[in-house]
């Protein structure tokens, strides 16, 4: 096995290399699937829950939008209030742009274009 040497993969691949170092954008894994078909039933059931506050966010265009859409999924009880700081903070330092590339509206659809 070769031996890792930090500097070739900082050099080569900086930007990951900070994010590994910073602990930058980590992801909670919440699951973990042994086969496929338990990974498609998962998928489904949350294509079946609908949009949730990252698909809402992603169709803002101003971080003030951001904002209002985080208080109102907290005040409403669909987020948590710690899940809400954490948005809040990523808006902060990381910008609008972090939460992913922005969607138009009517991307998002509910209906399975197979059933059509």
């Amino acid at each position: 096995m070769p031996k890792y040497d930090p500097d070739y993969f900082k050099e080569r691949f900086s930007d990951l290399y900070k994010e590994i170092e910073n602990r930058e954008e980590t992801v909670e894994i919440d699951g973990v699937r042994t086969s496929a078909e338990q990974g498609k039933k998962a998928a489904e059931r949350k294509k079946d829950a609908g949009p949730n506050v990252i698909d809402f966010i992603r169709l803002c265009d101003t971080e003030d939008e951001v904002v209002e859409i985080i208080n109102y999924m907290e005040e409403e009880g669909k987020i948590n209030s710690q899940y809400a700081k954490k948005l809040r903070k990523q808006l902060i330092r990381k910008g609008l742009s972090s939460f992913g590339p922005k969607r138009e509206p009517g991307e998002y659809s509910f209906i399975d274009k197979d059933s059509e």
